[in-house]
C-alpha cells in the first residue's frame, strides 16, 4: 500500500466525476481501474479517463494505490461516512453562513420526507441532544 502523509483534514473536496469513482470503492471495495470502468459502462466514459481520473485522485490523496497485485488496484483514503461530513461540514460554510437549521430545513425541503425517515430523523435528533450535554 502507497503510504499517503497528507493529513485528512487537508484532502480536497472531490469533483461530482470523482464521486461517482467513490460511491462505486465505496460500495464494492478496492478495484481496478478496469473494474470502475466497467461499473462506469453506462456513462460512456472511456477508459483512460478513468484511469486518468483515478491517477488524478490518488495524488491528490482521495484514493490509495496498492502496486502488490499485477494490476494497480485502489481503494478509498476515507470512508464514507467521513466524506460525507467533510462534504456536508463545507457546503454548511459555503452556502448556508454556517446555520446547521437553515441546512437541515433545506435538505428537508428539497424533496418528500417520509414519515419512517422524519422519525428516524427525530430520534437521531434526541440522541444527538443527550449526548451533546
Amino acid at each position: 500500500m502507497v503510504e499517503i502523509t497528507r493529513s485528512k483534514r487537508s484532502l480536497p473536496l472531490p469533483t461530482e466525476a470523482e464521486l461517482e469513482i467513490l460511491n462505486i470503492l465505496w460500495t464494492t471495495g478496492p478495484n481496478t481501474v478496469r473494474e470502475v470502468h466497467t461499473a462506469l459502462s453506462g456513462k460512456q466514459t472511456g477508459y483512460t479517463t478513468v484511469l486518468k481520473q483515478m491517477q488524478v485522485m490518488a495524488g491528490k490523496g482521495l484514493l490509495i494505490r496498492s502496486e502488490r497485485f499485477r494490476s494497480h488496484v485502489y481503494e478509498v483514503r476515507l470512508p464514507k461516512e467521513q466524506m460525507q461530513k467533510m462534504l456536508a461540514r463545507n457546503l454548511l460554510q459555503r452556502a448556508f453562513d454556517g446555520s446547521t437549521k437553515n441546512l437541515v430545513l433545506g435538505a428537508l425541503s428539497s424533496q418528500k420526507v417520509s414519515s419512517a425517515e422524519l422519525a428516524e430523523i427525530r430520534s437521531m435528533l434526541d440522541a444527538f441532544e443527550k449526548g451533546s450535554r
